[in-house]
């Protein structure tokens, strides 16, 4: 259990929601993870079991249906989601899909989709990657052109988390392919219109059960209407939300190594080598002592940037900077505490075995760690 008695970030209201959520995942989630991991992907009643429970866009406002809650709320769901050794796409609705449609959305686009996303009932993705553009935004060639008072959409995307469960998809797409990066717009296709297809569930090393997707679009024709925000402000756009995207992420990073962390632990207590048990070895001890000093370090300083990040101070540099130390912490330790399990850390029937295959993700999706270097690099 995540220790929250000397956290910084989060109040008594916050501690009470966290409760409720963890006991919310008890009951709902961590009785089917095995056969979701099994099945490649979540079921929709989950979706809006959560949305009953108030997990879902828990910061959209209660002018579109919302609770009105600081982004603090979203973090305990992030973390308690990444600490049950779930990969659910939840995180991605509540903390990536619904901000875009509140800042930028009209009147129309938010009345239409926000109360069905915190339902549970409209299940959301976002699909930026192509096989020829990841980290880099700019390289994207899906295009939107206009043709009368209708979009037409060519292109694919790749690697795009929620894809098969998806009723709506922002598309990232070029509307004017010309100028570039400032050419870039985000447009709105539901699941069903013509010509947009999803292609296979993606077969991943790890994070089995969130449903990841190919997706492909051959002539499809959206109303001028579905451009979410103005025509050729994508990029902005993208930039503008990427460092709570990124916090996100290193929220759930740190969830996902304390839980790696407490399965080494009470994993050599139990284990017995050579007449006592593993965590009598002073090479033990001295290594978990070492991780738990990180992990210290890193609850720490998660809270500093939560509390900016609500305070609307947290920039992009911070962001990046986030995002690399912690999925980089997430993975020593994940990688560690397997090492800990030895050949039981191999097996499947172990959790370290998918919190460790879940955690190498974390450092490629978001903007790489050499990407994130790169950005930080910029701010010196």
């Amino acid at each position: 259990m995540i220790d929250t008695s000397r956290r910084t970030a989060f109040n008594a209201d916050h501690e009470a929601f966290r409760d409720s959520v963890r006991k919310f995942f008890a009951k709902e989630l961590t009785p089917h993870l095995d056969r979701w991991e099994e099945e490649g992907v979540v079921d929709r009643n989950f979706w809006r079991a959560c949305g009953e429970a108030g997990l879902l866009c828990p910061n959209v406002s209660p002018d579109h249906g919302g609770l009105g809650l600081d982004f603090g709320y979203n973090a305990v769901i992030d973390e308690e989601l990444a600490y049950a050794g779930s990969s659910a796409g939840i995180t991605l609705q509540s903390d990536i899909v619904a901000p875009y449609i509140e800042a930028y959305g009209s009147d129309e686009q938010k009345a239409k989709y926000l109360p069905r996303m915190i339902s549970g009932e409209c299940i959301t993705a976002i699909a930026m990657t192509e096989p020829g553009a990841g980290s880099d935004l700019q390289g994207i060639r899906t295009t939107a052109k206009r043709d009368g008072n209708h979009y037409v959409l060519n292109g694919s995307k790749t690697y795009i988390t929620n894809g098969q469960n998806a009723d709506l998809v922002i598309v990232v797409a070029k509307t004017d392919p010309d100028k570039g990066a400032k050419g870039t717009s985000l447009i709105l296709v539901e699941a069903g219109t013509p010509g947009f297809a999803k292609g296979r569930n993606l077969d991943k090393i790890g994070q089995n059960s969130a449903d990841t997707s190919e997706l492909f679009f051959e002539d499809v024709r959206v109303p001028i209407t579905n451009c979410l925000g103005e025509e050729n402000k994508g990029f902005i756009y993208l930039m503008s939300q990427l460092p709570q995207e990124r916090l996100g992420i290193a929220v759930s990073a740190m969830g996902g190594a304390q839980r790696a962390f407490d399965e080494a632990v009470n994993f050599v207590k139990d284990r017995k080598a050579f007449g006592k048990t593993v965590f009598d070895f002073q090479n033990t001890r001295f290594l978990l002592a070492d991780l738990k000093a990180k992990l210290q370090v890193g609850w720490a300083h998660l809270d500093v940037c939560l509390t900016k990040h609500m305070k609307g101070e947290l920039d992009a540099y911070e962001g990046a900077a986030a995002k690399l130390w912690h999925t980089e912490l997430q993975w020593e330790i994940c990688d560690a505490a397997l090492q800990l399990h030895g050949g039981a850390g191999y097996m499947n029937e172990y959790p370290i075995a998918r919190l460790w295959r879940d955690a190498r993700v974390q450092r490629i999706y978001g903007g790489t760690s050499e990407i994130m270097k790169e950005l930080i690099g910029r701010s010196l």
